[in-house]
């Protein structure tokens, strides 16, 4: 059964404290924008039909058709998911990742947070949003760079707490492609 006001309530929840977050980390402004493609059709309709408010609603229309068109479109139009970062090399003349901008990574880092906080909820330590990126399979899917970015701010969460961590993130430059160019 559907359950659009719980997801509608969900998304907002998520989408304030990555606002919230962005804030902390130096991009308020691009945090105001922050997944409104949620609540377009595409996305909203999907979400509200296979919520479940334990994860996204993304994995439950994957398992049942094998891929989430709500997540193909909610992809194609948010910088700060890694995968809308892939390219035709010209050399290999094939889709590869290719470095993010530091402020897509900092969007990135603060949507992780803000998802684990909604998902584990009383039970959330700065330590989960580590844990989750160390299970799944994002690293490879990044380029090295941005993988390791992301993964050097989620270890500073967990060893020394958002104060420090947002700090951190707070003082590098928005514009460059962070630390990433050789």
């Amino acid at each position: 059964m559907p359950h659009p006001f719980r997801h509608f309530y969900t998304i907002t929840k998520h989408r304030h404290r990555v606002i919230a977050h962005c804030f902390r980390a130096g991009i308020g402004w691009q945090g105001l924008f922050h997944d409104l493609s949620k609540y377009g059709p595409t996305e909203f309709l999907a979400g509200a039909r296979y919520y479940q408010g334990t994860r996204s609603p993304n994995e439950r229309e994957r398992e049942l058709f094998g891929y989430s068109a709500a997540w193909l479109h909610h992809k194609g139009r948010n910088r700060h998911h890694f995968e809308y970062w892939n390219d035709l090399n010209p050399k290999t003349k094939l889709y590869e990742p290719v470095p993010m901008p530091i402020r897509y990574i900092k969007e990135m880092f603060c949507d992780r947070v803000a998802a684990s906080k909604i998902y584990q909820g009383k039970n959330y330590t700065d330590a989960h949003p580590l844990e989750y990126y160390k299970r799944g399979n994002a690293r490879i899917k990044m380029h090295p760079r941005t993988a390791d970015l992301l993964e050097e701010w989620l270890t500073m969460l967990a060893d020394r707490g958002e104060r420090e961590t947002f700090s951190h993130i707070r003082s590098l430059p928005n514009k460059e492609i962070g630390n990433h160019r050789k």
